[in-house]
């Protein structure tokens, strides 16, 4: 090989090994690579909506429920609560839960809910062996989950600060490490898991101005392990389109519900599972079924089912656009995908309505028309 070859070939390797070998903290602000960063507005008007979708957040403010009970002679375990983090967390809590119920003597079970944590619960039991048959009133695309605007966002509408404890902070951490990992395994694969750059503007440098997620929810120790996330570029003035002086930018793991769902499903059915229409009023309907352990994952639906009065609905609105193929990236609340261009959001605490509120779909409409109508159309 010749030298000039030899050398080149040695850089690639040796700049290969210094990213792969450095694990960048979630929120922490990198130098700008002053470079010029071209985006594609986002074409906002009230004739290109095509959908509005309204979903309802099991929240609780003491966080989710990962635990283990019982339901006569059967193993109950719940799995539920996850505010506005149920895709982040799904794959955590689901492992959470299989170690329960893994304390059982029969590898026979029964997930009740087939949402993102119920298929995601039934897919960590079948890859400990159960046996599974998720049993759930309704089924992909009418979940609560496919109304969701679906990013990696694990501390999202997820705890109240006065509500922490040591406990749950060490449950959470468990979780959110597994999640993380298993959502970067997924990209590619055909399950709508991507990665995404979001940009979000600001008018300061400052170190401390990148986004870390959830900021301004979670106070205290911090939630977030530093092996999860990446690390937040920062763009100068004339190296972005929009009208700050500056904007940071930060990869983010996409969910595409429709895809995602879907794909678990036919997860689910591949490895043997069952998945079965049916609606369940008390828990003595629970007690007949023929599995001996039996998973909640209900969400909203544990407030009736299981009398946990601590449970209250959040209300999500998001409005659809016509899909456009040239924006790649999110920003102001704006997350393209293959099926529309979502707008949010929406947070209405002990709302349980299911009606499209018409003055919220016009504030994000206007406020989307607004940020988007001031991007730089000739940036390049």
């Amino acid at each position: 090989m010749k030298r000039r070859d030899f050398l080149r070939a040695s850089g690639v390797v040796t700049a290969g090994f210094a990213v792969g070998g450095c694990a960048p903290v979630f929120g922490r602000t990198n130098p700008s690579p002053r470079r010029r960063v071209s985006l594609a507005p986002v074409n906002v008007s009230r004739d290109r909506i095509i959908r509005t979708t309204v979903g309802l957040r099991p929240h609780r403010d003491s966080g989710f429920v990962v635990r283990a009970d019982k339901l006569d002679e059967k193993l109950l375990i719940h799995n539920y609560g996850h505010g506005g983090a149920g895709y982040s967390l799904s794959w955590g809590t689901a492992f959470l839960a299989t170690e329960c119920a893994l304390a059982g003597t029969e590898r026979r079970a029964a997930v009740i809910g087939c949402g993102i944590s119920g298929l995601t619960t039934a897919r960590q039991l079948q890859r400990h062996g159960f046996d599974v048959t998720i049993y759930a009133m309704a089924l992909p695309p009418d979940t609560t989950s496919n109304m969701a605007w679906a990013a990696f966002t694990p501390v999202s509408g997820l705890i109240a600060n006065d509500r922490r404890t040591p406990e749950w902070d060490d449950q959470f951490r468990r979780a959110v490490v597994i999640a993380y990992r298993e959502h970067q395994l997924l990209v590619g694969s055909g399950h709508g898991v991507s990665w995404i750059d979001e940009y979000s503007p600001i008018n300061s440098n400052a170190s401390n101005s990148g986004r870390v997620i959830g900021a301004g929810e979670i106070t205290g120790p911090p939630l977030i392990p530093d092996s999860v996330g990446m690390g937040r570029t920062m763009l100068g003035p004339g190296e972005h389109p929009f009208a700050t002086t500056y904007a940071s930018v930060l990869p983010v793991l996409r969910f595409e519900p429709s895809i995602y769902l879907e794909a678990l499903m036919r997860d689910v059915i591949a490895f043997g599972g069952r998945i079965v229409v049916r609606k369940f009023d008390t828990p003595r309907d629970l007690a007949a079924l023929p599995e001996p352990t039996v998973v909640n994952c209900t969400g909203l639906g544990s407030a009736t089912l299981f009398g946990d009065q601590e449970l209250v609905p959040v209300k999500g609105q998001l409005v659809v656009l016509v899909p456009q193929a040239e924006v790649n990236y999110t920003a102001a609340g704006m997350m393209p995908r293959g099926d529309g261009i979502v707008l949010g959001h929406v947070n209405q605490r002990g709302n349980a309505s299911l009606d499209v509120d018409e003055a919220a779909r016009d504030r994000v409409l206007n406020n989307a028309i607004a940020f988007f109508a001031t991007m730089k159309r000739d940036f390049a």
